[in-house]
């Protein structure tokens, strides 16, 4: 069973400058929500209640502005100072103290999901116990993606970074579940010609020993990676889209804590003193309405 995430909020968000030279691209908005909020809703909807974000150094203050420690939120939020990216391993390095003995999930934060069934998935991914799982969502570009091919069983085969042959359409999206070896399987990986080290190298160690699994979001579901400056008003675009014809709120992460039972009403009237005069704070106005 999983109950510790990690948010992998460092990089330095080149493909993105010059929004990235004052402002970490994670505490940017998606339409009326900092990136950050996606990434997070994403391992509270599976259950995770205890999350280490990992950030820049340097940048520390800036996300605890806005994501203080989770008591708000009935969770517990840890922060880690990157020294400079090393690749997506690297969080299991950082975050070693905080895994301890316990299995653990991966988002990167710049990752957008959503989908109907998505909580329903998420609740499987977390009964993880050994071995690793992948969601895997279907590309038209599988080139630019890390790509991986299944068997009926839905275990991976043949996982291959950015291919020059196209041999699946199926992309390794950002969100990943581990057993508790992936602390020692990491500290094993090379640095590749990126000097880095490899999230592909990782999985390609657990399905050399055949544990290295698949899940789908789904044809309904959607996956943005928000990297560039097109695919972040791209997602933007989808959320505002969502939102104004729904009434619904992605990520709101006090409706999600309300659902879960880890905040009660005054909690909700505590962020709605925090975040102020806003359309945010309006939605929340509804909830507590709403709420017996």
């Amino acid at each position: 069973m999983i109950k510790k995430g990690i948010i992998l909020a460092g990089g330095l968000g080149t493909r993105m400058s010059p929004l990235t030279k004052a402002v970490n691209k994670q505490l940017l908005p998606i339409y009326d929500k900092p990136l950050i909020f996606y990434p997070l809703s994403v391992l509270m909807l599976a259950g995770i209640k205890e999350i280490l974000i990992i950030v820049n150094k340097g940048k520390l203050a800036q996300f605890k502005k806005v994501l203080p420690n989770g008591n708000n939120l009935g969770i517990k939020i840890n922060y880690a100072e990157q020294k400079h990216p090393r690749g997506l391993p690297d969080a299991f390095l950082v975050g070693e103290k905080f895994i301890g003995k316990n299995n653990v999930a991966l988002i990167l934060g710049d990752n957008f999901f959503y989908g109907q069934s998505l909580t329903k998935k998420l609740k499987d991914c977390v009964k993880l116990n050994e071995g690793a799982t992948v969601i895997l969502h279907p590309v038209k570009n599988p080139s630019a993606y890390g790509v991986a091919k299944v068997n009926k069983r839905n275990k991976i085969i043949k996982i291959i970074e950015k291919p020059k042959k196209n041999f699946s359409n199926l992309a390794v999206t950002g969100l990943y579940f581990f057993d508790n070896k992936v602390v020692n399987l990491s500290k094993k990986l090379k640095l590749s010609k990126r000097n880095e080290v490899e999230i592909v190298d990782l999985l390609n160690q657990y399905k050399r020993k055949n544990k290295l699994r698949a899940e789908f979001l789904g044809r309904g579901g959607a996956w943005l990676d928000t990297g560039s400056i097109k695919d972040f008003y791209d997602a933007s675009a989808f959320v505002a889209a969502l939102e104004n014809r729904q009434g619904l709120k992605i990520a709101c992460l006090e409706e999600i804590a309300l659902k879960n039972k880890w905040i009660d009403k005054k909690n909700i009237l505590d962020a709605i003193k925090f975040y102020g005069k806003c359309e945010y704070t309006q939605y929340l106005l509804n909830l507590v309405k709403k709420t017996k």
